[in-house]
């Protein structure tokens, strides 16, 4: 009997734990609609579980089909099975009959999909949100991002009297859906640093901490942001994000790893931003300003955004290979930074996940395979300069003094060298175009000519098939994409994540929208505004959820981790460069030149030495000294086998390849470069020996290194550490110790009679740039 009761007891177990988790680890099977949304959409339920599980094998590269079945259109799905005729992988409000249901739910390892060996599973919810899906009649949607976007008529929200303008109905609509509120706003000193360095890249100077925390008036906080995107460091701001989309470098890239000048097209960047160029004359002349009639130097200039990929000088490489390979690298990156597409999936094969095809990727190729580009040895150096400064790569642009008079005046030639840069020109005769097999560049299929993906939209044919032609195409009203994908880079440069937060994979495998009624809206909204950069910039600066304090409320950490709801600031540290600009800002050693060659500052040792082949122009790190020392980040000189590493610690990018985003990441790395880095600490120097001179007292001084730093007034607790701090650090200072601190760095030292208390007070000012406040923008 008690055996009995034993196995009785170890089969109630067994049944139980096959119960939660199923025979093959499947999951139980949920309630009919227990915690579902009202209605299951395919574009925003549906088609991601398709994507991850089912489209590698059952989706748009028909090479790697399985069983004949198609599940990414819906007249395939509703076929018929090739090796079932009598079964049907979807009938409409039967999942019993739906061999995809039957399938996914199965704990039959012969049977279950996706197959075991894929490591590939569907969770309950997953399984129940496709039966139900079924049995609302399996309807199929184009995915969300290839739909023309329609104004959304404002929401109506609970609470009216929070939305600023049109962006905050859309955030709060959402949160008051979820339960959720907004954050109080954020206070007025830690809005006015956010914003500054959100539209100029730079902390706000005293005069205007002290204007802003005085002005009472209700614009006070309008008129700020007008000030600050006047100023020129607005545009150089906004180059720092277009820098890593158009994966602009010093230096040519692969082993070799020349030295190159495209530096002018920066320049030109800067002012684009500057004299707010319209977005699609920015994008038309960056893709084909050679070709518009009768093409100033200006727009032929900007065409050096198509000439910054990598481009290698070793011997012996196949010159045909390698012309192949930088076309792709165009057609890549208007696919990742102008239209959020994956294209360079089809290279080889159709996509697997979007419906892109092998053939329509070469036929987007077909509008860059025509560039007279042919490898050439350096462009003669001017023998009576002798400088590096005019390698370039045919076809290039030449700029002359006269030019910088006159209609290149933004560009900074501050000697009178030969100046070109590397731009865009098509051959008199253009190239057949073929797909390539497998993407060998020798192995050629059928000939393709010019034309778009159908599934975005057709390539009209009034448009010349040409660049130009492609640049109207990603323009036209009918371009579902150019627009959303814009508005969604933009924000994320102000919010911390995009409302599609793949910024660069708008796609079957990007995350869906959080709020597509809010990018449709902004995207509408932009285009029909004479694509205004400024205005956009303004627009989300200006709202209420730009505005809230970025404390954490308790209750959010856990219900909104991601902040995904917007529930407040983003709180992640300052882009690379601009750390840099904060430091030397702060103390008063940043040079606010614009423009210009890029600069060395101070580096390790030997770093770029232990990378780098023999023969190369940047076989050897020459340091810059005096006022090139102190430029802002966006001018540090970028050598891609060795990018600057202060800057690589803090997440820049290495400029290999065109990036619409850029990891976020803490560790014990960064907090070393802050400690250590010769720039931060003779940063510490200058200001403490300034503060010196100029303030009456130690308390003075400290409470003004902090305001420098960060951006607001110390409480009293922390101004009384500090005080203490110094006074520890003054009277264990020796003359020794002091001397050693206060020579680091090339700007001029303390007087011998200012060193002990120069050396003491930098320590604290050291310890306020080591904080985490210091890096943060909120």
């Amino acid at each position: 009997m008690r055996q009995t009761v034993r196995n009785l007891f170890l089969f109630f177990l067994v049944s139980v734990l096959i119960g939660q988790a199923g025979c093959g680890g499947r999951e139980q099977e949920m309630g009919p609609r227990e915690g579902f949304p009202d209605q299951v959409s395919y574009n925003f339920h549906i088609r991601p579980i398709l994507s991850d599980n089912c489209f590698a094998c059952h989706g748009p590269d028909a090479d790697a089909r399985k069983a004949g079945l198609r599940l990414d259109i819906e007249e395939e799905a509703f076929k018929a099975l090739a090796e079932n005729p009598g079964s049907f992988a979807l009938v409409p409000g039967k999942p019993h009959q739906s061999e995809v249901y039957l399938r996914v739910k199965s704990n039959d390892e012969r049977q279950v999909m996706p197959p075991p060996e894929t490591n590939l599973r569907l969770t309950a919810r997953e399984i129940q949100l496709i039966k139900t899906w079924i049995e609302d009649g399996a309807v199929y949607e184009k995915h969300w991002a290839f739909e023309i976007p329609r104004y959304p008529e404002l929401p109506v929200v609970h609470t009216s009297n929070w939305p600023v303008n049109e962006i905050d109905y859309f955030i709060l609509k959402k949160q008051e859906e979820q339960g959720y509120r907004p954050n109080e706003a954020a206070d007025k000193e830690m809005l006015l640093k956010r914003v500054s360095f959100d539209l100029t890249g730079l902390p706000p100077g005293m005069d205007l901490m002290d204007k802003f925390a005085s002005d009472t008036s209700s614009g006070a906080y309008e008129e700020v942001v007008d000030f600050l995107m006047a100023q020129p460091s607005f545009g150089e701001r906004m180059a720092v994000y277009w820098m890593d989309v158009s994966r602009y470098a010093d230096s040519y890239g692969y082993q070799l790893d020349n030295f190159r000048t495209q530096w002018p097209w920066r320049d030109w960047v800067i002012h684009a931003f500057n004299k707010n160029l319209s977005y699609k004359d920015f994008i038309t002349w960056q893709l084909a300003g050679d070709l518009l009639e009768n093409p100033s130097k200006e727009q032929i200039l900007a065409t050096g955004f198509n000439r910054n990929h990598k481009i290698t000088e070793e011997g012996a490489v196949d010159e045909e290979e390698y012309r192949v390979t930088y076309v792709s690298d165009r057609v890549n990156t208007v696919g990742k930074a102008l239209t959020g597409i994956t294209f360079e999936c089809a290279a080889c094969h159709d996509h697997k996940y979007d419906p892109i095809s092998q053939q329509e990727y070469y036929e987007l190729f077909s509008f860059f395979n025509s560039v007279d580009e042919l490898r050439t040895s350096k462009t003669p150096i001017d023998p009576t300069v002798g400088t590096p400064a005019s390698y370039a790569k045919k076809p290039f642009l030449e700029i002359t003094d006269e030019d910088v008079e006159d209609v290149l005046s933004f560009v900074n030639k501050t000697d009178s060298s030969r100046l070109i840069v590397s731009v865009m020109g098509d051959l008199d005769t253009l190239r057949k175009n073929y797909v390539l097999e497998r993407g060998v560049f020798n192995a050629y299929g059928k000939e393709v000519f010019p034309a778009t993906p159908e599934s975005i939209f057709p390539f009209d044919p009034g448009y010349p098939k040409n660049r130009l032609g492609l640049a109207m195409w990603l323009f036209s009203e009918r371009n579902p994409l150019t627009a959303r994908v814009a508005v969604n880079q933009i924000w994320k440069e102000f919010f911390g994540r995009g409302i599609v937060n793949t910024t660069g994979d708008f796609g079957m495998q990007g995350e869906l929208p959080s709020h597509p009624e809010l990018l449709d809206w902004l995207a509408l909204d932009f285009r029909e505004n004479g694509w205004d950069v400024k205005r956009l910039v303004k627009q989300l600066v200006m709202s209420a959820t730009y505005r809230q304090s970025a404390t954490i409320r308790k209750e959010m950490r856990t219900a909104d981790p991601e902040n995904k709801y917007y529930t407040r600031s983003s709180r992640a540290h300052l882009k690379a460069e601009f750390i840099r600009d904060m430091v030397l800002a702060s103390s008063g050693l940043l040079v606010p030149t614009i423009g210009g060659r890029s600069v060395k500052p101070y580096q390790p040792e030997g770093l770029w030495e232990a990378a780098t082949a023999g023969g190369s122009t940047l076989a050897e790190y020459e340091q810059d000294h005096g006022d090139d020392l102190y430029r802002r980040g966006l001018y540090t000189f970028v050598k891609r086998t060795v990018p600057p590493p202060s800057m690589l610690i803090f997440d820049a990018s290495n400029r290999d390849q065109c990036e619409t985003e850029r990891s976020t990441t803490n560790t014990p790395l960064q907090a070393l470069v802050m400690m250590n880095d010769p720039t931060v600490l003779e940063a510490a120097r200058v200001l403490a020996t300034q503060l010196l001179r100029e303030a009456h007292s130690d308390r003075d001084r400290i409470r003004k290194a902090f305001r420098l730093i960060l951006c607001r007034q110390p409480k009293a607790k922390e101004l009384r550490l500090l005080e203490d701090y110094f006074g520890r650090k003054l009277a264990e200072m020796s003359e020794t110790k002091a001397e050693a601190l206060v020579a680091i760095g090339e700007s001029p030292r303390p007087q011998p009679a200012e060193m002990v208390h120069v050396a003491a007070l930098m320590q604290v000012i050291s310890t306020l740039y080591n904080t985490e406040e210091a890096i943060t923008k909120s």
